[in-house]
């Protein structure tokens, strides 16, 4: 039996609020240091981003923004996909083994209005 990797989700930012954006920026999207801990993803971390706003969809990199600041800043040339006010979804992947990938459980972190994590 041949042995692969699936990429599966890891983590997910689930409804977050984008508080800022800033063209003159190198890239990525800067993310509370708090919710990139709750949600397991590290800085410098790949990770996928999607407006549920506009539909843009977009791959950069996680950068911290200031411990419980709430902010969630799109940075770099992806500020013209992404503007403050926008819902966006922030998901991060794993390759793992097929049998680890049966048993993986995403983390989901749900967002309210303001960056809050619900429950």
């Amino acid at each position: 039996m041949a042995t692969f990797l699936r990429t599966m989700l890891k983590s997910k930012l689930h409804r977050a609020r984008v508080t800022g954006a800033h063209l003159d920026y190198p890239g990525s999207i800067g993310i509370d240091a708090a919710l990139l801990e709750r949600a397991d993803i590290l800085p410098d971390e790949q990770v996928h981003v999607y407006d549920v706003t506009n539909g843009h969809r977009f791959v950069t990199y996680a950068i911290e923004e200031p411990r419980g600041s709430r902010k969630v800043v799109i940075n770099g040339a992806a500020a013209h996909l992404a503007h403050p006010g926008d819902i966006i979804i922030v998901a991060s992947f794993a390759q793992v083994p097929d049998r680890s990938a049966r048993k993986l459980k995403p983390k989901i972190v749900l967002l309210d209005s303001r960056n809050q994590p619900q429950g």
